[in-house]
Order: structure tokens, then C-alpha cells, then sequence
């Protein structure tokens, strides 16, 4: 990877192995251990942290697998605070367990010493097809695979991790390793397709059953960024989405793309609009990049969504914030540049100048595969219907649908839930498909 010196290095950097050995030694194995509720793929965390304890970090890593497929990235990633560590009763007085410090080093050492190798039924079960390689289809995938199942992803940009691999920040989230984890889903014996975008070129829901898949699972997520429409003069050159500034950030950094393809330069006065975690990434990626950065964001301080830690970061580097602030207007400058914004603010309005604005104001699904296959069913949003039993499946049999194409954006983990949950539907109608067809009742094609 090219060094750029912008900072890219992990913000994260782990706990040392005494230091992890030590804190699991804090544990208190509750009885009712809260730590595991306030997981949402209910992660058997006392279990894999008392075996760190004792410094048995292969049957933690046993443990830690029969629940997730991306420790390393949850590690990282995940909201501790809102969720497993925020329950832990030690956070009663300040110090709660660091979990995700200690699934980090035990996923990050296993991949060091390739300390585990699954014993992986062979692919007799059936054949299942995943659309899309981030969270969702990734956990698919790996829960299928460990089931018995031959399952190939279908990615449409060249390399497979989704929103992993381009749209959250080297410093926050390193390539090596989400390649890491996407090389041990290789392992359970998933096949990976890569620039193969379904919905287009012939490519889409009917031409992949046709190959001969039981089912196929769609995790497309939602990659079409909101816009401003409705306020005056949001197609300005500078009024860019975040997600833009990130994919071609990490491309550069990859040594993928020039410079000049990343669209902030040293000096430039930034405004990102929005409070989530993509526009903490936004945000810290333009201070890397040279920038005065202040994040505009229409509520206060306790609303925004982002992860705290994310924010306490982006403060410490240098980032400002403009809170219960909107953009009623952007100001034209000359060559159709942006110039400046008209704000909203609790003292009134008021005109700053800015060079470029990022726009990090939430995304909604694409409509490449509904578009091109009859059956499918969305809401008024787009969003994509599906039902309780067998769960996960889309108005059209045998194909199922889970993550944020259905549930709105949201975080890593809370994509993975759904993603476990639908798993187990397709395991449900491949074999119920399968039973009914074996006892000679006709059951037509998907």
C-alpha cells in the first residue's frame, strides 16, 4: 500500500497480550451476564473472555466463531459502548470489561498463528447465490458455508467487503484486515465473483437461478447517498456526498487512484452536513487531508447518532461543530463552484464561507435488481418487503433479503443480526424445498 503520511495509521491499537490476559482477568462472570444481551448476535462473551483469561486464545477464537464471521472488524467497529460493553456491570463505576479490545486481539492472533482450522461439512446441502459482499452478505455467506451449503457471492466492484473495504477509513478500519477476514470466509469454502454488478449486462435474479442456485440472498445495502434536491442551488461543483470523498480516499491510499481524484486539497474550509458515523469519517478523513472542518449538524450533541468514541476523536483532531444548524441556501461563486452556505442557526442566520461541502445525510437502496426481476416487492421507500417465515424471504420465492436493503442503515453488527436470522431462513426453505420435491410433490422452479 502507498504511504501517504496522512494519518492512516490504525487509530486503534490494540491491547498488548498481557494486557488483554489482564483485563479478561476482570470479569466477573455474572450469573445473568449482561455483556451478552447488549450483543446483537448475543456473542458468548463470558465464555471466549474466561478463556483469554487463561490465555487459551484458540478456543476462544472456537467460541468467538460460532457466532460471528468478522470479529476482527467487530473489534473495531461496533458501538462498545451502546452495546456490550455498556452493559457490563463494571461500567457502573467507570471501567466496564474492554471487549471489543479483547476480540480484537484474540481475531488479529488468530490470524497471526493460524491457531484455528473448522472442520466444514462437505457442500451437499444445497446451493445458495449471495448479491453483494459487506456485512450482511459476508455473514450469509460464512453461516451457510458452516452449514453444509455451496455458496458463491456475486460482487459488483473489484475486490469483495462493501462498505468495509471503501467506505469506512483506513485509520479506522485497516484493509489488511478486512482482506483477513474475507480470506477466512474463502476458507469455509465460499466462491467469490467480483466486478459483476447484478442488474446489469444481462446479469440479474432469474439468468443466476438458472444456474442452478436454490436460493439467492440479496445484500445490496443502500448505496444511493441522499441528496439536498430541495435546497436552492445543491447541484453546485462542491456539493459532494461523503461517500464519494471516502471510496476515493481509500482507493488512493491503495495506490488505485491519483491525488487529484480526492476531492478536498490542504487549506480548504470544509462543512460536512450530518451527525452519523460516516460523517465522523468524513470529517477526520479531510483533517488528514489538510482541511478546517466543521461538521453542521440540525440537532444537539445528545441526539447525534454517531458512535461517542468516533466523536471524541474527531473533536481531539481538530474538528469543530456547528450544532441545531442548517443549510437553507448554497452560494453560488463563479464557474458554478460553491462559495459559501446560508445557514440555519440558534443565533439567527447567518452567511460562512465554505470551499466544499460533504453531504453525509443517509442513503437508500439502488434499484438495479428490483427493476430487473419480476416479483419483488418494496415499500414507499424502496426498501425490500419481506416476511417472518421463512424470515428473510422477498415477496418472490426463494429469494431472500436482509441489512440495511430492508432495515434502514445501520451499523456493522446490527446488519449482521439480520443477516444470522435470514441464514437460518434459507436453511428452512432449501431444506423444506428439498423434502417436498423427494416425496414426489411438484414444486415448481423459483
Amino acid at each position: 500500500m502507498v504511504d501517504h503520511a496522512f494519518g492512516q495509521k490504525e487509530t486503534s491499537i490494540g491491547l498488548t497480550m498481557k494486557e488483554t490476559i489482564a483485563e479478561a482477568q476482570r470479569c466477573l462472570h455474572c450469573k445473568v451476564p449482561q455483556c451478552r444481551k447488549g450483543c446483537p448476535i448475543e456473542n458468548d462473551i463470558p465464555d471466549f473472555v474466561h478463556e483469554v483469561s487463561m490465555g487459551n486464545f484458540g478456543s476462544a477464537m472456537n467460541i468467538i466463531n460460532a457466532r460471528s464471521n468478522l470479529p476482527a472488524i467487530c473489534g473495531r467497529v461496533c458501538p462498545h459502548e451502546k452495546q456490550c460493553q455498556g452493559h457490563c456491570i463494571l461500567g457502573r463505576k467507570g471501567v466496564p470489561v474492554q471487549i471489543g479490545m479483547i476480540e480484537q486481539f484474540v481475531a488479529d492472533f488468530d490470524t497471526k498463528m493460524h491457531l484455528t482450522s473448522e472442520k466444514i461439512p462437505q457442500k451437499t446441502r444445497g446451493k445458495v447465490a449471495v448479491i453483494g459482499s459487506g456485512p450482511a452478505g459476508l455473514t450469509v455467506a460464512g453461516d451457510l458455508a458452516r452449514q453444509g451449503f455451496a455458496v458463491t457471492i456475486y460482487e459488483g466492484l473489484p475486490e469483495p467487503g462493501g462498505v468495509l473495504m471503501y467506505g469506512i477509513p483506513e485509520y479506522r478500519l485497516p484493509k489488511v484486515v478486512v482482506r483477513a477476514e474475507i480470506k477466512k470466509i474463502e476458507a469455509l469454502g465460499v466462491n467469490f465473483v467480483c466486478n459483476c454488478m447484478v442488474g446489469e449486462n444481462g446479469v440479474n435474479v432469474d439468468s443466476i437461478f438458472k444456474e442452478g442456485y436454490d436460493a439467492i440472498f440479496m445484500g445490496t445495502g443502500t448505496d444511493v447517498p441522499k441528496d439536498m434536491g430541495d435546497t436552492p442551488n445543491a447541484n453546485l461543483l462542491g456539493v459532494i456526498q461523503s461517500t464519494y470523498l471516502l471510496h476515493n480516499f481509500n482507493a488512493y491510499n491503495e495506490g488505485a487512484m491519483s491525488r487529484d481524484m480526492v476531492p478536498v486539497q490542504a487549506g480548504q474550509k470544509v462543512g460536512i452536513i450530518g451527525g452519523g458515523n460516516v460523517a465522523m469519517d468524513a470529517a477526520r478523513t479531510c483533517i488528514r487531508l489538510g482541511a478546517d472542518v466543521t461538521i453542521l449538524y440540525r440537532r444537539t450533541e445528545a441526539e447525534m447518532p454517531s458512535n461517542k468514541e468516533e466523536y471524541a476523536l474527531a473533536v481531539k483532531e481538530g474538528v469543530r461543530f456547528s450544532w441545531k444548524t442548517t443549510v437553507s441556501e448554497f452560494i453560488p461563486g463563479s464557474n458554478g463552484w460553491l462559495a459559501g452556505c446560508r445557514l440555519e442557526t440558534p443565533e439567527g442566520e447567518k452567511t460562512e464561507k465554505f470551499d466544499r461541502i460533504f453531504l453525509a445525510i443517509g442513503s437508500k437502496p439502488a434499484k438495479r435488481i428490483v427493476s430487473t426481476t419480476s416479483g419483488i416487492k418494496v415499500d414507499d421507500k424502496g426498501y425490500v418487503i419481506i416476511s417472518e417465515r421463512p424470515y428473510g424471504m422477498t415477496t418472490r420465492r426463494g429469494v431472500f433479503a436482509g441489512g440495511d436493503v430492508v432495515h434502514r442503515p445501520q451499523t456493522v453488527v446490527m446488519a449482521m443480526k439480520a443477516a444470522k436470522q435470514v441464514a437460518l431462513g434459507i436453511e428452512q426453505y432449501v431444506d423444506a424445498v428439498k423434502l417436498m420435491k423427494d416425496v414426489g410433490l411438484n414444486i415448481p422452479d423459483a
